[in-house]
Order: C-alpha cells, then structure tokens, then sequence
C-alpha cells in the first residue's frame, strides 16, 4: 500500500475518496486543516500528498511549504474550477501538479500515479546501455558526456525508464508528459519529441536500439 496524505476539509469528499483510494492500493491518512497536516509531514513519511488549497482552518499553499521545506514528498493540489491564480501560485511553490474540482477519481488515480513515478523516490541514477540518468541532478550523460535536453524530452525520458521493458502506448505517453506548465501535447507534438529524443540519445537514430517502436502498439525502452 502506498501512503498517501489526504487534507481535504469537506467531510463527503475526504470519505469517499478515501474509501476510493483504498481500493485502488493507498493507505490514505485523511485530515482536515493545515496545522494537523503539517505535523503529520513532519512525523511521518508519505509517497504523495494530496491537498486542497481552501481548507477551513488555514490553506493548502502552507501545507505545500512544509512538504517542499522538510520533505520530499510530492504534492497535488485539488483546486477550484478555474481558479487560474490558485493554480499558477501553487505550482510556483513546487506543486507537482494539480487537479480542478470536479474531478474523475480515476483521472486523479493516473495523475497521482504519474507523479509517484516522476518524483525522485526511486533510485536516483539510472543506467540505460551507455546512458547514464542522475535524477537527482536532471543530468543526462551518454558515454561521459552530457547530453542537453528540454523540459518535455528529459520527462518522456524519464517516462521510458521507469516503465522498461513495458510496451508505452501513444496515449500512455501522451497522459505522462502532460505538462501542469501548460505547453499543449498532441499526437503530432509527441512524434516530434520522440524524434528530437532519439536524435540526441541514439548512436543511430534511423536505428534506434534505446528506444525501440513496437509496430502497431507503441514503444519500448529495454527488453
């Protein structure tokens, strides 16, 4: 089970998400104000945090400060729909994405996921042939020297391998790299970042040994 704090000052939204998470594999620790929150973050560890930015008693930006100034715990903020400044605040302070209320509880399920595989809790460097991924220090090296990506590529590469081996649909990808800074990804944007991806981490791009396309489903980092 992973564990997953929940501050949420609705009493019918915090029981029946919770109830929805459980059953979707998270040990959820649900309160209701800022002041119980921030003493459970710094008592205890959790993979992800779930905040409202409007609570009761206190808000949701402060919340986010503790995680980000004592843990590294990641952060999703549930906003208000179109709450623009809420948004743009909240990712300013280091949230790590954000979901408009109402909101789907499997489309809050595959964001909380994609976040958890996003964030730096699994291990920091990764070797892929003669690439090497310090997650830690975004760096990106192949063969001793570093290789230049943008924020979109680096993400679809990270994607790729946290998910080796694993066939990645289109719509997988496109789900993954959603960027919370706003940049609109399409099916077209993706082939292109794909391309620019291979023409910087490849021996031979026309080729491609680390990223490979699996005809008719998608594609594959790794055996």
């Amino acid at each position: 089970m992973i564990p997953v704090l929940l501050v949420e000052d609705d009493k019918n939204i915090s029981e029946n998400l919770t109830s929805f998470l459980q059953g979707e594999g998270f040990a959820v620790t649900a309160v209701d104000g800022q002041a119980a929150a921030i003493e459970l973050l710094t008592g205890r560890r959790f993979d992800l945090a779930l905040v409202d930015i409007s609570l009761a008693e206190g808000n949701g930006f402060a919340v986010c400060a503790a995680a980000k100034a004592h843990t590294d715990t990641p952060v999703i903020f549930l906003t208000a729909s179109g709450d623009e400044y809420s948004v743009v605040t909240g990712l300013d302070m280091g949230a790590d994405d954000y979901i408009s209320k109402p909101f789907r509880p499997r489309e809050l399920v595959s964001r909380m996921k994609s976040v958890l595989r996003r964030s730096s809790r699994g291990q920091a460097v990764l070797h892929i042939q003669d690439l090497t991924v310090d997650t830690e220090r975004g760096q990106v090296t192949k063969n001793g020297r570093e290789i230049f990506l943008s924020a979109l590529e680096y993400r679809l590469l990270l994607v790729f391998c946290a998910n080796q081996g694993a066939v990645l649909s289109r719509n997988r990808l496109l789900e993954e790299i959603w960027d919370v800074a706003g940049d609109y990804v399409n099916d077209n944007t993706l082939t292109v970042y794909i391309k620019r991806l291979r023409d910087k981490i490849e021996e031979d791009p026309q080729a491609p040994s680390l990223i490979r396309t699996v005809r008719g489903l998608g594609y594959r980092m790794g055996e």
